[in-house]
């Protein structure tokens, strides 16, 4: 299958999806003001508003909100999104890659209003763990705790993230384990991911951005957050079939399917219902040939 990518976006996105183990610059991406749908994207519809983009969705399990986590643009089209889904379904869960899965029990008694949100951002270590400015999460979550909404914290805990890079799978403890799926289940064998993933890798050490040496376990710390979210919506997606599940995830998590998408089909064997959208994607988001980039692309500024 031939490649075509744009390496200073694949950058750009990974190093967002990624930031935790890398020394870099957050960049800012440029929001436009016309709807994007050019041709050289194989999607099935483009929208303008996100008025228009709810009756797409709602009939999907699982919704993909792909951001970008410094964009104040995507994160109110997202509590958008979610509040028009809930007028039509009040059986809505929030998924999140911000949080980590320690933390669950955190999340959990902020909801139930048993802590304050700033306890909440201390106690889950937001700061250190994510970092991006909490103002914009802040008011998904109190929509959220407002109309009683499940959150889930999704995502592997930086000490076994930062080990896996270092030391690979197999240096992890029982209980470091515990909060990732089996080994068995973290499967890096997606040639197409592995090539977009390594190009990120490679032009982060070109420009001395990255602290690790080894690809490959730069690209199964990719894949290890992957399977950890993706298991923790399956999860929840069995035991609450009549919830629909909105996650909010970097767009390198979701891109063509191939980070968390295709995991959740894997693990729930085509009995699940899904739908992708790019928040803001850039004209030079990666392509590849015959290859979906997401059922819909979104970009609006109102």
């Amino acid at each position: 299958m031939k490649q075509y990518i744009d390496r200073k976006n694949l950058t750009q996105i990974f190093a967002l999806s990624l930031g935790i183990f890398l020394i870099c610059g957050s960049p800012t991406y440029a929001q436009q003001t016309k709807s994007f749908c050019p041709s050289k994207f194989a999607i099935s519809k483009c929208f303008s508003s996100w008025t228009d983009i709810v009756p797409e969705l709602a009939s999907s399990n699982v919704i993909y909100l792909g951001e970008t986590h410094d964009s104040e643009l995507d994160h109110q089209n997202q509590l958008k999104i979610i509040q028009e889904l809930y007028k039509r379904n009040p059986k809505i869960a929030i998924a999140l890659e911000m949080f980590q899965r320690p933390y669950q029990g955190v999340v959990d008694e902020y909801l139930a209003g048993k802590i304050t949100e700033e306890e909440l951002v201390k106690k889950s270590e937001y700061q250190k763990r994510w970092g991006f400015s909490w103002k914009l999460y802040a008011p998904i979550l109190r929509f959220a705790k407002k109309n009683k909404l499940p959150v889930l914290a999704t995502n592997t805990p930086a000490e076994v993230s930062r080990k896996v890079a270092r030391q690979g799978l197999e240096s992890l403890t029982a209980d470091e384990r515990q909060w990732i799926p089996p080994f068995s289940e973290i499967r890096t064998d997606n040639e197409d991911y592995r090539k977009m993933v390594l190009a990120a890798f490679a032009e982060h050490q070109a420009a001395g951005h990255s602290k690790s040496a080894d690809a490959e376990r730069f690209f199964l710390v990719q894949v290890l957050w992957d399977e950890t979210m993706a298991e923790t919506i399956a999860n929840f997606v069995q035991a609450n079939p009549s919830h629909q599940v909105v996650v909010l995830a970097g767009q390198g998590h979701i891109i063509y399917g191939f980070g968390i998408p295709s995991r959740v089909e894997r693990r729930l064997q085509g009995k699940v219902t899904q739908s992708t959208v790019l928040l803001s994607p850039s004209e030079e988001i990666a392509v590849l040939k015959d290859q979906p980039v997401a059922n819909f692309i979104f970009e609006v500024t109102n």
